[in-house]
């Protein structure tokens, strides 16, 4: 027996699942995913998975909103068993979820119940997780509150960047979704409830939220550094006396082991070779930087065309409130 199946996802986070999906036992009777985006010059971004779709023969949906009666009737007439859902960028109907027999389950980028919401990955890594995950659940109306069907853990990486482990965390989320999938056509399913005492959020980040707060400690905008990229990217200005401040993207940094100081967060130490920078707790070298409109480099890189003064500081205009 097989289960008929639509995909309902659009990043690259449901890419991996998606594929394996096409060639697993279920057939794969449609793809709902988000409609084409147009970039600069209006030409549209490439969309993989729904390239993948029509090079599979998979009919493909590209509604602006599923609660369309348009939309569910699509959905209806491909007579599915189960939706599987990753990455969709919609809240799912009781409506639409009434529709597939066996209901629908949602990949998720954590272990739930922690970090429900749109940004779980930049979450875990921005609050110092070491651990993390992707889970399967039952979805119903609230947000990420469905009956567990399955969970993979794995170790964050101390250097690794939430793009990073978005990638692998996709890639774990493959044998796991076979698995429950496997599970629900067999009727051999255990669903766990969620703890709602372990409930955290992980609402989608604003843009804003890249700034560097430079009074958290070292080890804290280490984290921030690593869960802001690839978007929205962690930033701050550089000032330097008689110049004007320069917008920079710190894509790298590491704690140093300094001497306690009461120097004012987010001024750089006197220094030729490195970045040094205080913070609200100990002190950060710069790794690898980006100033605006010019291209990644280290930080001895950046030196020899910016030499470190007395009184140069990374922080904000005074008409732009931190984050």
């Amino acid at each position: 027996m097989a289960l008929r199946l639509v995909m309902m996802g659009t990043g690259s986070f449901a890419l991996p699942t998606f594929r394996e999906l096409l060639n697993s036992s279920h057939p794969v009777v449609g793809l709902f995913t988000q409609p084409d985006r147009a970039g600069r010059g209006h030409h549209h971004h490439a969309h993989p998975m729904k390239q993948l779709a029509l090079e599979s023969d998979v009919p493909v949906f590209q509604p602006r909103t599923v609660r369309k009666s348009a939309t569910l009737d699509d959905l209806r007439r491909l007579e599915p068993d189960l939706c599987v859902v990753a990455a969709y960028g919609q809240i799912l109907p009781r409506d639409l979820l009434a529709i597939p027999g066996a209901g629908a389950i949602n990949l998720h980028a954590s272990l739930l119940p922690k970090y429900r919401g749109a940004a779980p990955v930049q979450y875990a890594i921005r609050r110092g997780e070491t651990e993390t995950g992707v889970t399967v659940f039952q979805i119903e109306p609230q947000l990420d509150a469905g009956l567990i069907l399955g969970t993979v853990s794995t170790r964050i990486e101390p250097k690794e960047t939430a793009g990073e482990l978005e990638q692998r965390l996709a890639k774990l989320a493959v044998a796991l979704t076979l698995s429950v999938i496997d599970q629900i056509d067999s009727d051999r399913t255990r669903p766990v409830p969620q703890d709602p005492g372990e409930v955290s959020q992980a609402p989608r980040l604003a843009k804003s939220e890249g700034q560097i707060d430079w009074t958290r400690t070292s080890l804290e905008i280490c984290c921030h550094i690593r869960a802001m990229q690839p978007w929205p990217q962690p930033f701050t200005w550089l000032f330097v006396a008689d110049r004007e401040p320069v917008r920079v993207l710190i894509l790298d940094a590491e704690p140093v082991d300094l001497e306690s100081s009461d120097t004012e967060p987010g001024t750089i130490l006197p220094d030729d070779e490195r970045i040094l920078v205080w913070t609200g707790n100990g002190a950060l070298e710069i790794v690898t930087i980006r100033p605006e409109g010019k291209r990644t480099m280290s930080a001895a890189e950046f030196l020899r065309g910016h030499k470190t003064r007395t009184h140069a500081r990374f922080d904000a205009p005074h008409d732009i409130d931190r984050p």
